[in-house]
């Protein structure tokens, strides 16, 4: 199994970017992508969660500006992100699982993150 994200980068606040997260060794069609993000000296964060039926889910704070989405022919998922602001500053992961995250018993594969920077 292997999950690989791209398309991290320094945005000026206001901007975009789209994060990419390339599956391999698995099922995609199957399975739920989620985006995690960490913030320096912060916890782990869910970002969006799409299901395999399609449907979407945001944290609070990227409500209206970030939209996941999957392509289950490229088996590849996405974060667009606009109107990005300096507080989103962080390494974004992304996650194959069965389902969204729930509870504590959450298990997924986990792909290496990759470095977004909202800085002027």
């Amino acid at each position: 199994v292997h999950l690989e994200e791209s398309g991290g980068g320094l945005v000026q606040p206001g901007g975009s970017l789209r994060l990419s997260c390339s599956a391999s060794g698995f099922t995609f069609a199957d399975h739920a992508i989620a985006w995690f993000r960490r913030a320096p000296g912060k916890e782990r964060m869910g970002v969006s969660c799409i299901s395999s039926d399609g449907s979407t889910h945001y944290a609070g704070p990227v409500k209206g500006r970030f939209t996941t989405s999957s392509d289950n022919a490229k088996n590849t998922g996405y974060l667009q992100m606009n109107d990005l602001k300096p507080e989103d500053t962080a390494v974004y992961y992304c996650a194959a699982a069965d389902r969204c995250p729930t509870g504590s018993n959450w298990q997924a594969y986990w792909g290496q993150g990759t470095q977004v920077t909202v800085s002027s």
